[in-house]
């Protein structure tokens, strides 16, 4: 009788079935309160709006004023380390005179660049509702950057080393056909 008791009992005396019946009402209660969380959760939508108006509060700091109205975090990040030093203004013009300020690191390199480009391109694409899909292995077979007529073709050159510094304009031209 006595090993028949022993058996039926764990650690501080309760028996298994007591065991599992707690664990059961454990179970409930969790059960409960993540439905109380689930009731008491935002809609996404109601999120999205209340992180936008925040966004919008943000881009009204005298800082971040030049950025547009559906910033991204990488665009806000990039103009604080504008503003650190840390980054500097590359000005891009485009063949029709349109002048694109791209913001890259001190030390970037001319692929760095490139792909600064490209990203500032998706945006405004993006937000325009333009082209869907651009081949940018075709725009850099056909299309070039010089700086003071010289051909910026080392990608892994730093932009320093051509004597591009802040706020200077690198020029986005077509290529010239060798026949």
């Amino acid at each position: 009788m006595m090993e028949k008791q022993s058996q039926d009992t764990v650690g501080g005396g309760l028996s298994v079935k007591d065991e599992e019946a707690e664990n059961e009402n454990l179970t409930e209660m969790a059960s409960l309160d993540a439905e109380e969380e689930d009731e008491e959760a935002l809609p996404h939508s109601e999120i999205l709006d209340i992180f936008e108006e925040g966004l919008a509060r943000l881009v009204q700091d005298p800082l971040l004023c030049d950025l547009p109205i559906q910033v991204t975090l990488e665009e806000v990040n990039s103009q604080i380390a504008l503003e650190y030093g840390q980054a500097m203004t590359v000005r891009v013009v485009k063949a029709d005179g349109e002048i694109m300020p791209i913001v890259v690191v001190q030390n970037a390199t001319v692929l760095d660049l490139k792909k600064a480009i490209r990203r500032f391109m998706e945006l405004k694409q993006q937000r325009e509702g333009g082209v869907k899909h651009v081949s940018w292995r075709y725009v850099w077979r056909t299309y070039q950057l010089i700086f003071q007529g010289e051909k910026l073709e080392d990608d892994k050159m730093r932009l320093k080393d051509y004597g591009i510094r802040n706020r200077d304009e690198v020029t986005f031209m077509k290529r010239l056909r060798k026949k």
